[in-house]
């Protein structure tokens, strides 16, 4: 919900009656993400036709054939995305809101006129803000849109369209503003923030505002964080005209790619594959001990394939898993906790991450495949552990699953049977993959016809496989469960949903397009499957209708690209709004001022300066969006993390410090007093949101931990590891997360006791990471005075790193420390190793100084330049393996088991059973 006082209220009633009809949850889903006012007649009409014609426009921008220069996309992009914001959200859902409706643009106001200082007429600012506040004081009901509203929606997209109307004229003025320039970029502001304050919330204006103020008020601020303050003309200038702030680099990410993959995600949905993925995920695993909630956490992350959105995950999966947990024995709050951890999660699950995982291709600067790469074995390993935990609840409560549909096959069997399916599942995979391969050289002008007819192929025939299986009905959960549904027919009435996923990662991973133009086509094929599914199947099953099935398909096509582009409202005013942020702090350069504070805060501990940017991005998540808490956190912190670590000499790529922003970014929609997807999934379970929430934050302490281990061990995002590498890495990390949910959930083979708690977070520990113990055992690195800096280079084995701490001054002239890692190759000595890494030295008394480094070098490529003093060396030493640190933890494991087992009686069913 956009407020939480409201979603209290909405809970209480929920708890009441042991929870929301589905119309009360579509109400809920729509309030949070595609609006909540609902308008019919004409009106109702021209919304609909405006989110599709948002959707048909960037379904042009984002083909081969939409040449479209990207700064009048964005124009475009946040005209719609203001427009719709302002018609489809209402005024005010409470007296707090109405208040800083009301307030904030009046002192926006105010801070314009003084940022102006009289070196432009300023008299007119108030009458924006003034008209502003009276839409909000006269309000606007949810079931039409007065006419204050709808001039403030079309003014609020004029000033987003200023751009593509006027943008030749800027170009020749950038930097020198008019009149007409200041007038529509403060209105913009204004309706900007006001578009924010109804479609997310209060926090993110609030936010927003605050950095306004502080890029005008900066003199007036404490010394650590002052600055020149920036004038109206720089204001405009720099956030409106230019795209260095709203127009910026978030909101481009939301034009070019988020848009289309919420649009993919939102027809697979309306086709049907949502219910699909849930009808499997129980098919497989609602017989297993707990198993609607193991079931539940499978098919959210199924679900996050498609779905960037917590709220609409939880509703989506939780109306069915919920009631069906509670009916297997899970209380209101621990159904309600298994569906929000695992929903949440849903957003680090690729390939669709939502929007902030694009983000990350422009800041961090790599391809969205690597992006991929990187978040694949952290999601995993968290479903993976919360299947566990479930599993685990499940043995505490003595919960049986739900009864099988068929008598269980022989493990031997059924190990057959595995076996035959990944043989296939590979075959396949190997035959599509050498045969794409030998089609695109020998035909590259026709290859993509040619794979289209091939996938139609395979889609048509899946499709006839379907069409001899009933067709997948939604259940309903309240109702008396008897059976489960067949695994074999459910899988198979739904596999051509894997198609459109298949084309989306193939375009991503193999062809390597970009995230824009891979969605585009795996989006066309969706298309393709709305238009033909229901014709096809049609004909298949003997009772054909085409022009009914025509146009059913058609209003399925029309109704997701609806449904897309409503849900991409809050995205796009959410990005734009971020960049007023983003804007703010390169304009005033709070960025260095803010590493100083962190610095002194966090006494230059890389650990600490990790835990208050946890903190930082839970706080801020309590009011902002996922996106906008990884843009506002990621673009003040991540340089400094990144900065401290090298100073600490620990080397942090950049890819790991925006992984660990986004994952507490979307550890804030879990954590209480506030965690949305808590109350959404209470409004489900008719549970108690605050205590939902805490059990949901337990359950998610596994996603807490991932990214301070990735930090240090940067092994878990598969960076500088090979194919074998990758897999033990995953077969270890697996196991140590499994073991750290034992001891969180306080049970393994039975009860924890507090050192039995203690040894499996120790053993956790060292799985994850086994360097730390051997470092101590055998330190992998001797420290050597300055002078012994070439001695040291002529001991290094070639292609090792010498570490150097080297102090010097930043840009900005102010005394800097940090270690750099100087790879050496071949030489005569160390004089010569050194040169050819680039690095001249000269000796001043005792000290031994850089006096140049060659352009383009490895020296240059480690942070090294002329006049920096070398303090000290670190040359690498030879150590034993860090994994044979696994032995004693593997011996401590086993004294864990024996003395479980002896408490639990028949400890080795127990053992099978965990």
């Amino acid at each position: 919900m956009t407020d939480q006082q409201q979603a209290a209220a909405v809970e209480a009633e929920a708890a009441g009656r042991g929870g929301l009809d589905q119309s009360e949850l579509d109400a809920l889903v729509a309030s949070s993400d595609t609006g909540g006012r609902s308008v019919g007649g004409p009106v109702g009409i021209l919304l609909m036709l405006t989110a599709l014609a948002w959707s048909l426009f960037q379904l042009y921008i984002a083909s081969p054939f939409g040449l479209f220069n990207d700064t009048l996309a964005r124009s475009i992009h946040l005209g719609f995305a203001v427009f719709l914001g302002i018609m489809a959200f209402p005024a005010a859902r409470t007296k707090f809101q109405m208040i800083l409706g009301v307030v904030v643009p009046l002192a926006l106001a105010g801070l314009f006129m003084v940022a102006a200082k009289d070196s432009v007429a300023v008299w007119w600012v108030p009458i924006p803000a003034i008209a502003i506040a009276a839409t909000v004081i006269l309000g606007s009901p949810k079931d039409r849109v007065p006419v204050w509203e709808w001039a403030l929606a079309i003014v609020g997209a004029l000033t987003a369209l200023y751009l593509f109307f006027f943008y030749r004229d800027i170009a020749d003025r950038v930097g020198a503003p008019i009149m007409q320039d200041y007038v529509v970029a403060v209105i913009g502001i204004m309706i900007l923030l006001e578009a924010t304050r109804r479609a997310l919330g209060p926090a993110l204006m609030i936010v927003a505002s605050v950095f306004l103020m502080y890029t005008v008020l900066g003199p007036n601020m404490p010394s650590i964080i002052a600055h020149k303050g920036n004038s109206l003309s720089e204001i405009v200038n720099h956030q409106w005209i230019t795209t260095e702030g709203v127009f910026g680099i978030a909101l481009g990410v939301s034009t070019s790619f988020v848009f289309l993959f919420v649009l993919f995600g939102s027809l697979l949905d309306r086709a049907g594959a949502g219910n699909y993925f849930i009808q499997v995920a129980f098919s497989l695993m609602g017989h297993m001990k707990g198993g609607p909630a193991k079931a539940a956490v499978v098919s959210s992350a199924m679900t996050g394939l498609i779905s960037g959105s917590s709220i609409a995950n939880v509703v989506t999966t939780g109306t069915f898993t919920i009631p069906l947990m509670k009916k297997v024995g899970f209380s209101s709050e621990k159904a309600g906790a298994v569906e929000v951890a695992s929903s949440v999660n849903g957003q680090i699950m690729p390939p669709v991450m939502g929007a902030a995982a694009f983000l990350m291709v422009e800041y961090v600067g790599i391809p969205y495949f690597d992006v991929v790469k990187h978040a694949f074995l952290p999601a995993v390993i968290s479903y993976i552990a919360l299947v566990y935990i479930v599993h685990l609840e499940a043995l505490k409560a003595g919960m049986v699953g739900l009864p099988r549909p068929t008598p269980p096959k022989p493990l031997l069997a059924w190990l057959m049977s595995i076996a035959f399916t990944i043989a296939v599942i590979c075959g396949l995979s190997f035959a599509v993959y050498y045969l794409m391969g030998w089609i695109r050289p020998a035909f590259p002008e026709t290859a993509g016809y040619i794979i289209f007819v091939f996938l139609t192929a395979v889609y048509v025939g899946l499709l006839y496989v379907a069409s001899k299986e009933a067709p997948l009905e939604l259940d309903d959960p309240n109702a008396p469960v008897t059976k489960l549904p067949l695994p074999g027919p459910t899988v198979r009435s739904g596999l051509h949903f894997i198609l459109p996923v298949v084309v989306l990662v193939w375009a991503l991973m193999v062809d390597r397009l970009s995230p824009g133009l891979s969605a585009f086509w795996a989006t066309c094929y969706m298309v393709f499957i709305l238009l033909t599914q229901r014709p096809l199947m049609a004909i298949f099953r003997g009772h054909s209708n085409f022009a009914s099935d025509i146009k059913d398909g058609l209003l399925d096509l029309v109704d997701g690209l609806v449904t897309g582009a409503r849900n991409m409202i809050g995205i796009g005013i959410a990005t734009a709004t971020a960049g007023i942020i983003v804007g703010s702090v390169s304009q005033t350069g709070v960025g260095a001022a803010l590493a100083d504070v962190v610095e002194v805060l966090s006494g230059g501990h890389i650990l600490a300066i990790l835990v208050l940017t946890a903190v930082l991005s839970l706080i801020l998540g309590m009011g902002l969006p996922t996106t906008a808490n990884y843009i506002v956190v990621s673009a003040l912190l991540a340089p400094v993390i990144v900065t401290l670590g090298q100073q600490n000499g620990l080397i942090v790529p950049l890819i790991a410090v925006h992984l660990f922003v986004f994952y507490f970014g979307i550890m804030a929609d879990v954590t209480p007093p506030v965690g949305l997807a808590s109350f959404a999934a209470a409004a489900v379970s008719g549970g108690d949101p605050i205590k939902t929430g805490v059990v949901a934050f337990f359950y998610s302490l596994r996603t807490a931990a991932l990214p301070f281990l990735f930090i240090f061990n940067t092994e878990l995002l598969l960076i500088d590891v090979t194919w074998a590498q990758g897999i033990f890495v995953f077969i270890v990390a697996t196991i140590a997360m499994l073991l750290f949910a034992a001891a969180t959930q306080g049970w393994f083979l039975a009860k924890n006791r507090i050192y039995e708690t203690i040894a499996l977070l120790l053993i956790a520990f060292t799985l994850f990471r086994p360097g730390f113990w051997m470092d101590m055992i055998s330190p992998p690195y001797t420290e050597m005075a300055a002078s012994e800096l070439t001695q040291a280079a002529d001991a290094t084995p070639i292609g090792e790193t010498l570490r150097l701490r080297v102090a010097g001054v930043n840009d900005l002239g102010d005394p800097l420390e940090f270690v750099a890692l100087l790879p050496l190759g071949e030489g005569a000595d160390g004089t010569e190793r050194l040169s050819a890494a680039g690095v001249t030295l000269r000796m001043d008394g005792d000290k031994v100084i850089i006096d140049d480094v060659a352009y383009n070098s490895a020296g240059q490529s480690a942070g090294l330049d002329w006049d920096q003093e070398v303090v000290r060396v670190l040359k690498p030493e030879p150590q034993p393996s860090k994994y044979l640190m696994f032995l004693p933890a593997l011996l401590l494991l086993a004294g864990v088991v024996v003395l479980q087992r002896r408490r639990n009686g028949s400890g080795l069913d127990k053992v099978a059973a965990a």
